[in-house]
């Protein structure tokens, strides 16, 4: 099941806010309409976002109206503007739509129609890229999954989050792929759900066996021995390590190393935003009190109740033993690992 498919001269997006229930496709043919599934969560996750966002920057040069070529880089701005102000966490979506805008700036001098293309173009390239990313990810995280694992992950990080395969639940398809016999404890994810409604359902459609846990039972079920691994995604990664990912994943972190559990975090070098020193610099997006104070529509809190509702919280890297990359496991000094990485991939990206 791919979380985005690109058709004619459209973008369609699996709904995700209406699963597990109902399985149905937006069909985006502008610009506006992306950056509203983004904001709707229609699609999420962090390179699912990035991706998603470089489609939109294509929809848009189909959507201009004009016919030259300056009015259309003038009209593109304002697109990645609209684009970037959609969600501030996950830095793969300012990643992609940097990538588009150098790709337009390299061919800006072309026809319109020739612009047009090339930006498609990208996005399809960099949705494939993706796919392998990911599976290059589930292939190093393989190594760190001993025979008959239980691992326990929290929200989603798998096909529905990405373009296909999975960061956190790649590495978990890759181990059960190598007839590892996992086991996985998905925590619901409160309060949107999307480990009960996305991660359990998407294991289940692979055959991978899940039990589906609340989050505040995550802390008994390590003590009680039920776990061997915690693998879980982000958003966001310092210069240190620190990772974001949804909201609740440190406190899993926290708990893990105290009942003696190897924490990691599977993501892309692109989630690695090396401007920013430390988590404490990452920007932590707030949502919609009615996440909270209503589930399923349904109000289940006071009228009027004060409430805090950050989509994320930061891991602190002394609590991760690893980031999963497509290069390699990053270990700790992640200072030097993950500045290594990024040296690694520029010199090989200009060769």
């Amino acid at each position: 099941m791919q979380a985005m498919q690109w058709e004619g001269d459209s973008l369609l997006l699996l709904d995700q806010t209406k699963l597990p229930t109902k399985v149905e496709y937006l069909r985006c043919t502008t610009h506006q309409m992306v950056a509203d599934a983004i904001c709707r969560l229609v699609v999420r996750g962090a390179p699912a976002i990035g991706v998603a966002a470089a489609y939109g920057m294509a929809l848009g040069a189909l959507e201009y109206k004009g016919t030259d070529k300056e009015g259309l880089y003038t009209y593109l701005q304002q697109v990645r503007r609209t684009l970037a102000e959609t969600r501030p966490t996950a830095v793969n979506l300012f990643w992609a739509l940097q990538r588009m805008q150098t790709k337009l700036d390299n061919v800006k001098d072309k026809p319109v129609a020739e612009i047009r293309a090339a930006l498609t173009k990208e996005a399809q390239l960099m949705e494939k890229e993706d796919i392998e990313t990911n599976r290059a990810i589930g292939y190093y995280g393989n190594a760190i999954v001993p025979d008959q694992a239980r691992i326990l992950t929290h929200c989603n990080a798998g096909a529905l989050a990405t373009c296909g395969y999975g960061t956190a639940l790649g590495v978990i398809r890759a181990a059960h792929e190598a007839g590892k016999g996992v086991h996985v404890f998905a925590d619901e994810t409160r309060p949107l759900l999307q480990g009960a409604r996305l991660t359990a359902f998407e294991l289940m459609e692979d055959g991978i066996p899940v039990t589906l846990i609340t989050d505040n039972m995550a802390g008994w079920v390590m003590h009680k021995g039920m776990v061997d691994l915690v693998i879980f995604g982000a958003d966001r990664i310092a210069a240190n390590g620190d990772t974001a990912n949804k909201i609740g994943s440190y406190s899993v972190a926290v708990l893990a190393k105290e009942n003696g559990i190897p924490v990691y975090s599977a993501a892309p070098l692109s989630s690695i935003d090396i401007n920013l020193c430390t988590g404490d610099e990452i920007p932590v997006e707030e949502r919609d009190p009615k996440e909270v104070t209503h589930l399923g529509g349904i109000q289940v809190a006071p009228s009027g109740v004060h409430v805090f509702n950050p989509a994320f919280d930061v891991t602190l890297h002394q609590y991760l033993d690893g980031i999963i990359t497509e290069v390699g496991i990053l270990r700790p000094p992640f200072e030097r690992s993950i500045s290594a990485a990024l040296a690694a991939r520029a010199t090989s990206t200009t060769s």
